[in-house]
């Protein structure tokens, strides 16, 4: 599979660190006999986190990382002293990001702000030292606990592009010439269709400096939501959209057909993008002038506000800003509200290996962590070789 700039499936392998033992250390001056345990406690292990950036918008920067493993914890020592925690390891993810297990398919956790943490994997609980068990009738305790061991989990990151509008329609429709048209994007303009391959986004400037964000998706055909065409690889960016804008051209067969499919596909794949304001956009309309324009009118949908534009020569371009921006700010239309029952969906098992192999990501990223010089101990405490001659004597 050629190399995209655009990465937006990984598949990676993650791994948080073991908690540090706790120390057996029993104190041992020239002064002070019988001093008693003096072990502390071993330190946490490192977690594994996610953290949204905005400069990044996409998962390029993973695909060459695919072991991801954050530190162990020390082992507590003498004097009470606490075993230095394991450095965690902090993965740099788009916002949009959601993860999901590889095995299960289940939904984990989902990123949407700049700046905001997510705990992905959490690292072991450093053990107790053995000055946490003296008593009254146990005194000199020479036992302490083991630390928690590290939690592994191998994830499918997914990126769904977070914009205000999304552009709807089939091949060649007009998508990337409107993009360019209202923003200072550059997606590629070809006359034939899959000319996009990837997502675009551009900033769409509007009046008195306001702005808003528009993606232009790979077109769509019928039977996308079963795979078909470009698929479902790129149908997952709609749901993070906050509005749809459908752009079907003029010069269409049946522009009310062609719509019904494109909703149809939409309701397949996820029912609830329907709940999503939309607008229609009738596209290549340069050449027409209004009589065409007004046998067209009692043919579009009703249910639907429309527009007739032209991105080469700029007709009904300010109209369609204008209700673009008006349906944003509507208060039922808040993309904020949508996206928890968008990302908590869990993953289809079904499509899950299909797409694995589509994206180049069915390879297997197991790792087998051996570590000769502290092999966990499958019991609750632990004793210290050194403290086993004590006892004998």
């Amino acid at each position: 599979m050629a190399e995209s700039n655009f990465v937006d499936y990984v598949k990676i392998y993650c791994r948080s660190g073991k908690g540090g033992r706790g120390s057996t250390h029993m104190r041992r001056e020239k002064y002070i006999p019988n001093g008693g345990p003096d072990g502390g406690d071993g330190g946490r292990g490192g977690h594994v986190i996610l953290r949204g950036n905005r400069n990044y918008w996409t998962l390029l920067h993973l695909r060459y990382d695919r072991h991801i493993m954050a530190g162990h914890g020390e082992s507590g020592s003498k004097n009470r002293s606490f075993g230095k925690d394991g450095e965690d390891k902090i993965i740099e993810v788009p916002c949009g990001t959601v993860v999901y297990n590889a095995e299960t398919g289940e939904y984990i956790c989902d990123v949407t702000e700049h700046g905001q943490e997510v705990i992905l994997l959490k690292g072991g609980r450093g053990g107790l030292g053995n000055w946490h068990f003296k008593t009254a009738t146990r005194q000199a305790p020479r036992f302490a606990q083991p630390g928690e061991p590290m939690q592994e989990m191998t994830v499918i990151m997914e990126l769904k592009l977070l914009a205000d509008v999304g552009l709807v329609g089939f091949p060649n429709a007009g998508k990337s010439t409107l993009l360019s048209a209202v923003s200072s994007a550059k997606p590629k303009i070809a006359n034939y269709p899959f000319t996009t391959l990837e997502p675009n986004l551009g900033i769409v400037s509007y009046r008195d400096g306001k702005s808003f964000v528009m993606a232009d998706i790979p077109g769509i055909i019928e039977g996308a939501s079963a795979g078909k065409g470009l698929g479902l690889r790129f149908l997952r960016h709609i749901e993070r959209n906050s509005l749809l804008l459908f752009m079907v051209p003029a010069d269409s067969d049946d522009i009310r057909k062609e719509y019904e499919i494109l909703l149809n596909e939409l309701r397949t794949f996820n029912p609830e993008m329907l709940d999503k304001q939309r607008v229609l956009a009738i596209t290549k309309c340069d050449m027409l002038d209004q009589e065409p324009m007004d046998e067209i009118e009692p043919t579009l949908p009703e249910s639907i506000p429309h527009v007739f534009i032209s991105a080469i020569s700029g007709l009904g371009i300010s109209t369609l800003k204008d209700m673009l921006w008006e349906e944003l700010n509507k208060e039922s239309n808040k993309i904020e509200g949508k996206i928890e029952s968008i990302a908590h969906r869990a993953k289809d098992m079904s499509h899950l290996k299909e797409e694995l192999k589509d994206e180049g990501e069915d390879e297997d990223l197991s790792y087998e962590y051996v570590d000769d010089e502290d092999i966990e101990d499958l019991e609750d405490f632990e004793y210290e070789e050194e403290d086993w001659e004590d006892d004998r004597k």
